[in-house]
């Protein structure tokens, strides 16, 4: 059993000269070696020695990623200290809340980030030090520039030869290496604790299945602080000798994203960690720039697509039948399309690694088709988080791939009891990527970890050939009248992913006789089809005209409609709101994983559902809505 400094140590003394990490502050992308960053990591983790830091503290880290970011966490589990990383999304009370309650007592802050942690630091009274990234104007009390902490580390590692070295060692496999908090979906989020071996497992478990040649590199344009970038990235490049790139960071969060479509092109990675809001951004500009070469272009490359989707079918099936003859054509297509496509993304890219559970198989088929398969996985923070995942010998477009080697899953029922191959339940699992526990919460460690086996809260269930199909929460399943329950996401996913008038919906369904939604829709888009049809927008007739038009994408799900055999029609929204307000970060309705956080946007919108299972408010045309459509058209 290893920890996250065994792995690191072996690495060094591998492929010490190889690259690691590459980081662009100015013109380029600059390397800095396993052995180098290996020198940095001791003369941070000395420096915090020097200034008190010991087994078990807590020390918070909030920043953009960037190499130092790397070099901060390691310093920190050199020490035998504990990692805090904390999401850059974050302000006022949620990141209060998780600094008082991880008994943080360090913090190691950007230079961006650092106005919220001087906001929160009269309510920190355990807060001994504030370790700046970037150097501020004026330093308060015991507070230090990251330039000093190596220069006390210098000194540190000249008067104490071998004390890191020694330091280090005593750190034990089932150590704490992080407290992770969840974006919090429930009222206060929950802290996961991680050890060195939950890391290093992980590790060992994805490697499993998924090829890193050492010359591959990687774009970390998911947020260092989440554990599928560390174990997907961080940590699996590590182990592989293969190296790591951070996002150039911009004067502001915008700036930093709009740096990701350049710095992929400049770095030309072989492999990137994606999520569905990611995914569905590239696609977009994709199809734009496409858009923009004019009519003929846009024809041909839609054709192109359809022609590789008959051809690729699920990717396991691929080219079976008659669909062998498409071939000399697809290969043409992509030598005139695709390929061009591909040099958006630096023309290296083998493929995408896609976490969170539901990946529209839409989405799945656009990239296979342009030659970047983007491989669906599946996991949660509480199991480091890797469980299974499609890979590029192995895979089923719609599942969410193979189990990872060295872990147990069974489906169960909701008394725990297995159930057989193929029938739907909940997703379990036991290995020693499970979670220690939830920090200072005994009651939900003992609800969620039992006997070893971690209970997910996600309905799945496995097919004959070894695939996992994930198919929502398994505690957000809606309830009908008669007790059938059923699972909202993929239907919410289907209505956004083929109305371009839905931006999102939640549907809602507890023991009533039919099912309702509340829908956000997109703006410009009904705006545009209600001017379309001669009407004013801001009157009461363009209203219900746009109330008639979502109306009819929903319809299209229905028997009759162009989708009417994907979902029961009793599961289908018989009437819904419509929200003058998107779902965002910024109102607590979307967390930083662009999940929606059902239960508080029920919360917030409890009477107009209410509204909703009444016969005033089961006509669409209600007076709620109409005020909301004008509210929308006039914005």
């Amino acid at each position: 059993m290893r920890t996250i400094i065994d792995l690191f140590e072996e690495s060094v003394s591998k492929f010490s000269n190889n690259p690691y990490i590459w980081e662009k502050l100015t013109e380029r992308y600059e390397p800095t070696t396993y052995a180098e960053t290996r020198r940095e990591v001791y003369r941070f983790a000395a420096g915090l020695l020097s200034l008190g830091v010991k087994k078990n503290d807590k020390v918070a880290l909030l920043s953009e990623g960037r190499k130092l970011w790397v070099i901060s966490e390691l310093g920190i589990l050199y020490t035998g200290a504990v990692n805090v990383p904390l999401s850059v999304k974050l302000d006022g009370n949620d990141l209060l809340f998780r600094l008082l309650h991880s008994e943080t007592s360090m913090i190691i802050v950007s230079g961006q980030q650092a106005p919220k942690i001087e906001r929160l630091r009269s309510q920190l009274p355990n807060v001994s030090r504030v370790i700046y990234l970037d150097k501020p104007e004026r330093l308060e009390g015991n507070d230090l520039y990251v330039d000093e902490v190596f220069r006390l580390g210098d000194e540190f590692l000249r008067s104490n030869p071998g004390r890191v070295e020694e330091v280090s060692r005593s750190v034990k496999p089932e150590d704490y290496a992080n407290i992770s908090y969840t974006s919090g979906t429930t009222a206060d989020p929950k802290g996961i604790i991680l050890s060195h071996r939950n890391y290093t497992a992980n590790v060992e478990q994805a490697l499993t299945l998924m090829e890193i040649p050492v010359h591959y590199k990687t774009l970390l344009i998911l947020p260092l602080d989440h554990c599928f970038a560390h174990v997907a990235g961080i940590y699996s490049f590590m182990a592989k000798g293969a190296s790591i790139a951070t996002v150039q960071v911009g004067r502001t969060p915008m700036d930093t994203l709009k740096n990701i479509p350049i710095n992929i092109k400049e770095l030309k990675p072989n492999l990137l960690l994606s999520v569905p809001a990611l995914a569905k951004n590239f696609k977009k500009n994709i199809e734009n720039g496409i858009k923009a070469k004019g009519a003929f272009t846009e024809k041909l490359f839609n054709h192109a697509l359809n022609i590789s989707y008959k051809y690729n079918k699920e990717g396991w099936n691929k080219g079976t039948g008659f669909t062998f003859i498409y071939k000399p054509l697809i290969w043409m297509y992509d030598k005139i399309l695709f390929s061009k496509i591909r040099e958006v993304f630096g023309g290296e890219l083998d493929f995408f690694i896609g976490g969170g559970a539901l990946l529209d198989i839409e989405l799945q088929r656009f990239y296979y088709a342009i030659g970047i398969p983007m491989l669906q996985g599946y996991g949660l923070s509480e199991a480091t988080p890797i469980i299974s995942s499609n890979s590029l010998k192995r895979h089923k477009l719609g599942s969410s791939g193979h189990l990872v080697k060295y872990l147990e899953l069974k489906i169960c029922d909701e008394n725990g009891k297995e159930l057989p191959l193929g029938q739907k339940g909940e997703i379990v699992v036991k290995g020693e990527n499970v979670m220690v526990g939830y920090w200072k919460n005994e009651k939900a460690t003992a609800e969620t970890v039992r006997d070893g086996w971690l209970y997910t809260g996600d309905m799945g269930y496995m097919d004959k050939d070894g695939f996992l199909y994930v198919l929502g929460r398994f505690k957000s399943l809606l309830i009908a009248s008669d007790g059938e329950k059923y699972s909202p996401e993929g239907i919410e996913e289907s209505l956004v992913q083929h109305s371009k008038y839905i931006e999102s919906v939640v549907l809602h369904n507890n023991q009533k006789p039919y099912t309702t939604a509340l829908i956000v829709p997109s703006r410009e888009a009904l705006k545009k089809a209600v001017q379309g049809k001669g009407l004013d927008p801001e009157s009461e007739e363009g209203a219900k005209e746009a109330l008639n038009i979502i109306n009819s994408e929903i319809a299209r799900f229905k028997p009759g409609g162009e989708f009417g055999d994907m979902f029961p029609e009793r599961w289908l929204p018989a009437t819904f709101a419509l929200l003058d307000e998107p779902f965002t970060e910024q109102n607590g309705l979307v967390n930083s994983t662009m999940k929606v956080v059902r239960g508080k946007v029920e919360k917030l919108y409890a009477d107009r559902l209410e509204l909703l299972y009444t016969p005033t408010g089961k006509n669409i045309h209600n007076d709620q809505n109409i005020g909301s459509a004008i509210k929308i058209m006039r914005n």
